[in-house]
């Protein structure tokens, strides 16, 4: 085993095990991703991490989504990943603020409390609410819950910048 003078493995055992065989690398080259055009449908990205949320209310300042954990989000114990969590914040915190016809917001900053679970098919109800904005930058809440015990999964505060509308 390689090991480093403490006694633990080395960065190039790390390295060679995330190395690909030659079989691996022929078949990513073979591989044909076309490129996406805006506003041609869904991503890659918003195809995988996106798909199956359905958007149940949208008022001002507010936003209310269910979402189904799906298999492919989940991990190995079953359960929405983590970074699927903040994915969802980061998604359902910006599409509160989203203006139409104006480029999305730019996330700042996220602080996300993971306070349980959610498992693999359990039916949730994200609800985004806009704090307050100031000039571009605006400041909301996500709250993730279990739809069926009202459990609270995640609680996300999410601060974005973007162009504002003008007033003229």
């Amino acid at each position: 085993m390689d090991q480093n003078e403490g006694g633990k493995p080395s960065m190039e055992k790390a390295k060679r095990s995330l190395e690909l065989t030659d079989d691996e690398s022929e078949a990513v080259s073979r591989l044909a991703v076309p490129p996406h055009r805006a506003g041609a449908g869904p991503s890659f990205y918003e195809y995988f991490a996106l798909r199956g949320i359905q958007v149940d209310r949208v008022e001002p300042r507010l936003v209310v989504c269910t979402f189904k954990v799906p298999p492919h989000l989940s991990d190995r114990s079953g359960r929405l990943a983590n970074g699927a969590i903040a994915n969802l914040v980061d998604e359902v915190g910006g599409a509160v603020v989203h203006v139409e016809g104006l480029p999305m917001n730019v996330s700042v900053d996220m602080c996300i409390s993971y306070m349980s679970t959610a498992k693999l098919h359990d039916e949730l109800e994200i609800t985004s609410r806009v704090l307050g904005q100031r000039g571009g930058y605006s400041g909301t809440i996500v709250l993730m819950r279990n739809k069926v015990t009202g459990e609270v999964i995640a609680e996300g505060r999410h601060s974005l910048f973007g162009r504002h509308a003008s007033k003229l």
